[in-house]
Parts: C-alpha cells; structure tokens; sequence
C-alpha cells in the first residue's frame, strides 16, 4: 500500500510543555549517539496529541533527534500504525478484518462503518467526528469480531452494538470496552467451570476494561497529564520539568566568536554562497544551521577537519559522536570533489 502525506497540512507543530518533557525524558534513555532510537516514541506521541501524524509533526520530532527530515518521514510511512491523515475528532475506528474476525462478522461492522462514518476508510464523517479503516489482526481473536477505539479494544461485537457504540460516542459518553457479549475476558462462551470469581468479585471488568473505565474516557488521547513523567534510568523518581509556553522557531543562537573557533572556520560564507550541508547523511535543516553558526559553510571545510577540530565541533553539538559515527569527513571529501569537477 502507497502511503503518503496528507495533501493539507498544519502550518507548524509543537508539543505541549508536558508532552515536551515527556520527549525529552525519552531522549534520555539513550546513549550519546544513539538518540534516533527514540523516533517512534516521539513520533506517537506527537500522533496522540493531535490524532493524527502531519509533516510538521515529523519535522519537529526529527529535528529533535537531529535527524534528516527524509529518515523521520521513512519511519512515519513504514508503520501503519501511524495516521498519515486527520482522524476523527472523537474517534478513529479500526476494525479487524484478518481470519478470525472476517468469519465471525467483521464485514458487517465494517458496513455499519460505511453507513454511519463515511463510505470509504480513512475518510471524515460529515461532522469531522469519526473515521475509520480495516486493519490486521488485532490479536483477540477468542473475542471476534473486534475493533480497537482510541487505545481500548471492543471485543465480541455485532452490527447493532457497533451502531450504539458509534452513537454513544457522538452523544458525548464513553461506552465501557472489552466483551460486548457479557464475558468476563476471553473464557469460554459457555461460561466458566472453575475460578468463578475475579479477586472475590471486587473488580467488575477485565483489568485493560476496568482500567479504561477508572480513567473514565477510553477515547481521550494522552497529553502528558497522565501521570508523573518517570525516568528511572536517570537514577531519580521523576524528572517532570516545569511547563514551558509553546513558542514556535527559536532565533538562531549567534555565532561563536571567531577566537575561540579552530581556524579552519570562519564568520561567514565565500563569495559564491555555502555549500548545501543537508547533502551530508545526518544532517538536516536545524543542524545545518548550527553547523552555519559555528562557522563551518563549506563541503572542504569539514573534509579538512581535524582530530582536535571534531572534538571542538562535538562539544556544541547537541547529541556527540555523530561526525564520526556518520563519516562526515569522508562524506564531504565525496562532495567536495564531485563539486570540483
């Protein structure tokens, strides 16, 4: 399947203050170098927020890492569980049409998805409410035929309950997920013969079910509110941050004075104009101004660095080791003389 980003896109995005510090806590699992590992948590949560993933979204998330645009939008299109178009504002529904399902009644919940959301999948209802697709299995397949709503999965369901769960959610509530049917989880439709009751019968639903009805909306979309942001690893409790008003470009940092630079950098740019650095694998817009503003313009100036020139560059890089890591030398000498000829 060809995916491709939406035709009509937001002008910018940025995360919200909480949200933000949740990303950057997650950068932080990582080690120098290796912050890209993090570019499919922070592309979901980006998705969370606004419901669906758009080209500034990606953009943000890859400056971020300091990642090309183009490796960011490579994981954005490969997954399908991220939306590459807007999603219903209540609710996107994803219904399971894979074996179990397909036999068991899937294509009636999917034209119950035709008639009340829109004809065809991935499209808005007249409202701007909901939307739909078929997907893969799911992996309930005791529980079929199934849909995933927002982060809970509705399981055992017929035409007529996914027609009332679709107009329960446009009338504002929140239908309770799990079995539709009346079963406890996955037992046997016939009942259980054994272990009749759940923790002496305290906990009315499944634990994913009585999860989604303790939080009260199954459908809401995470913003960082949660919970206490949690990093571990960094030996400490919490490392919520203190919300920062969303502002969108910063100003360029100013440049570096030219007596504390190596010399092989210089204030500004030759006569006819700096080379294109985003030719270099691994750097990208946001990069390739940093790198402007350290002094560095030219393809031959960062094939002539040195050892104690990287080590400079590397200091005020924002992730270290990724001049060598990405063979940035050998990469400009490339460009540099193909510039030449």
């Amino acid at each position: 399947m060809l995916r491709r980003l939406h035709p009509d896109q937001p002008e910018s995005f940025m995360f919200t203050p909480d949200n933000q510090a949740w990303a950057e806590g997650q950068v932080t699992k990582y080690p120098e170098g290796r912050q890209a590992s993090a570019i499919i948590p922070l592309l979901w949560r980006a998705q969370e927020q606004e419901g669906w993933l758009s080209k500034p979204a990606i953009e943000h998330v890859s400056d971020m890492l300091g990642l090309s645009y183009i490796r960011g939008l490579e994981v954005a299109t490969f997954y399908f569980m991220f939306q590459l178009q807007p999603v219903g504002a209540i609710a996107h529904i994803q219904v399971c049409g894979t074996t179990s399902c397909m036999i068991c009644g899937a294509e009636d919940l999917v034209a119950v998805c035709k008639e009340k959301i829109a004809p065809n999948a991935h499209e808005l209802s007249a409202d701007g409410n909901f939307s739909w697709e078929e997907v893969e299995c799911l992996g309930s397949c005791s529980n079929a035929p199934m849909a995933q709503i927002g982060k809970d999965y509705y399981e055992d369901l017929t035409a007529e309950r996914m027609g009332e769960i679709i107009d329960e959610l446009a009338a504002g509530k929140v239908p309770v997920p799990g079995p539709q049917n009346g079963r406890y989880a996955a037992e046997p439709l016939s009942g259980l013969t054994s272990l009749k009751e759940h923790d002496g019968g305290k906990i009315k639903y499944n634990a994913s079910a009585q999860l989604a009805v303790d939080i009260g909306d199954t459908v809401k979309r995470i913003d960082g509110t949660e919970v206490p942001l949690l990093t571990p690893w960094q030996g400490t409790k919490s490392q919520k941050k203190t919300p920062r008003k969303a502002s969108p470009k910063k100003a360029a940092p100013a440049p570096v004075p030219s007596d504390a630079r190596p010399a092989a950098l210089s204030d500004a740019a030759r006569e006819e104009g700096p080379d294109d650095l985003k030719l270099i694998s691994g750097v990208g817009p946001k990069l390739e101004e940093t790198l402007n503003n350290l002094g560095i313009w030219h393809f031959d100036q960062v094939a002539g660095l040195q050892k104690s020139d990287i080590a400079w560059i590397d200091e005020r890089l924002r992730f270290k080791g990724r001049i060598e890591r990405d063979d940035w030398v050998g990469q400009a000498k490339a460009l540099a003389e193909n510039k030449a000829k």
